[in-house]
């Protein structure tokens, strides 16, 4: 109508370009070496299945809510095998961890670590965040205006520090989190994307090789998380951590504790899924923020309203909606985990369609969180999508945290770290994208802003 202004378009960020069409073999395999996301066409984004051979392997791309559920929940047993380049990815890392275990170890595993995460610790650990987030608002507050950080590296740091605090006690902090970041860091840049022997037919018992540099980062980490293990468990310090938690649990039906070793791989898998996860989601958010002017006026106007310049904490979180809601549009834009891969251990089907022992599945929340049929603009970035009262996104639309028997446990926690931390750094600075950066979603293990972020720190 003359006289009234249009809206402005919602912001969309940057996500990595789209070849029209799927690749042939080997352009698709050295796409996938460097950037998983750059292999995926518009089309792969619209389908609800995709069936194709790559090699000797079967792969069935799961891409609608339907044949997540098929994949995911209803097939779990049949499907619930991590593929074979997964395994081979953070094997070195986490040996049988929860994230590549299977079976019956699996689900012995996870009935002793899934209460050590659940949303009732929330009140306990929730003090720990808030001390983290604090101290790190105040470092920002003393920095030079326009000083320049690693925004990426900084929100690790930040992450770590709250996983050594929440994992091992509140004593342990700063010190051992730069080791495991950096560690963290760079055991990601090594590790192969791709397991060719796989997509070859080779059996998984075939040993395959892992670089030295690689299995290197693995025993720093292993290294630093043992001795913060043997720190609690065989001092005299009672303080509540996970890991005493973890502790005093049982195997059921055997009545056992865990072992040392056992207790290691679950600590670095609660490490993994608290840190590196939620840190690239701040530092997405952080991004987004800075370039989404409206976004942020609308998060500063709540944060004034409700905190007042003081930090966050767990009481505050229902008071903060329009916080949750950019951190959840953050998440369904980058999920934390863009990639969600098994192996199918029995036969089963999908969408009608017999699916052989061996194939591999995948389910991308990448391509499920940006389909033109279950969200309006999806490529741009709306929190409104999630403030009360806006309709939910059907079931297995939405899956930041993963879904099924699988899920994250650890899902709430996390949630209300990030909201914590945002709505606690968002009131000491602001953070401009310093001139020349480039931004690129990349997908390692995880879903990260490139190698770094540099942005610059100016006063709230």
């Amino acid at each position: 109508m003359p006289g009234i202004a249009a809206s402005p378009p919602p912001f969309t960020p940057p996500f990595p370009a789209r070849p029209p069409r799927l690749p042939p073999i080997r352009r698709f395999l050295a796409l996938a070496r460097r950037n998983w996301l750059s292999v995926f066409p518009p089309s792969a984004f619209k389908a609800d299945v995709i069936f194709r051979r790559i090699l000797f392997r079967q792969l069935v791309i799961c891409n609608s809510p339907a044949t997540v559920a098929e994949a995911f929940v209803d097939q779990h047993e049949a499907f619930q095998r991590k593929s074979a380049p997964h395994r081979r990815a953070l094997i070195p890392l986490l040996a049988d961890g929860l994230f590549v275990s299977d079976g019956p170890l699996w689900r012995e595993r996870r009935r002793v670590v899934a209460p050590v995460t659940h949303a009732t610790r929330l009140p306990e650990l929730a003090p720990a965040i808030t001390e983290a987030a604090t101290a790190r608002a105040e470092a920002w507050r003393r920095l030079p205006p326009g000083t320049s950080i690693d925004a990426l590296a900084a929100m690790g740091q930040l992450t770590a520090e709250i996983i050594c605090r929440t994992i091992f006690g509140r004593g342990l902090g700063a010190e051992a989190a730069a080791d495991v970041v950096a560690a963290f860091a760079e055991y990601q840049a090594l590790v192969d994307q791709i397991d060719l022997a796989s997509f070859l037919g080779l059996p998984a018992w075939l040993p395959r090789f892992t670089g030295g540099r690689t299995r290197r980062a693995a025993r720093r980490i292993h290294a630093v998380v043992d001795g913060l293990i043997a720190g609690i468990l065989d001092g005299d310090a009672q303080e509540a951590s996970l890991i005493r938690s973890m502790a005093e649990a049982r195997i059921p039906g055997t009545g056992l504790p865990m072992d040392r070793r056992a207790f290691r791989n679950e600590a670095i898998v609660l490490f993994m899924a608290g840190h590196e996860t939620t840190a690239n989601v701040m530092a997405w958010a952080l991004f987004i923020l800075s370039q989404d002017q409206a976004s942020a006026a609308r998060l500063d106007a709540e944060l004034a309203a409700v905190l007042g310049g003081r930090p966050a904490v767990l009481e505050d979180l229902p008071n903060l909606p329009f916080t949750r809601a950019v951190l959840e549009e953050t998440m369904r834009l980058y999920p934390p985990v863009p990639l969600l891969t098994r192996e199918a251990i029995a036969p089963g089907r999908i969408a009608g369609r017999e699916v052989a022992r061996g194939t591999m599945l995948l389910v991308a929340p990448w391509l499920l969180h940006r389909k033109p049929g279950l969200w309006d603009q999806p490529d741009a970035f709306i929190p409104d999508r999630f403030m009360p009262g806006a309709p939910r996104p059907s079931r297995h639309a939405y899956i930041p945290f993963s879904v099924g028997p699988r899920v994250c446990t650890g899902q709430q926690l996390g949630l209300a770290e990030a909201m914590i931390c945002l709505a606690t750094l968002r009131q000491a600075a602001r953070l401009e994208l310093v001139e020349g950066t480039v931004v690129e979603a990349v997908a390692r293990l995880t879903l990260r802003p490139g190698e770094t972020l540099p942005m610059r720190v100016w006063p709230a």
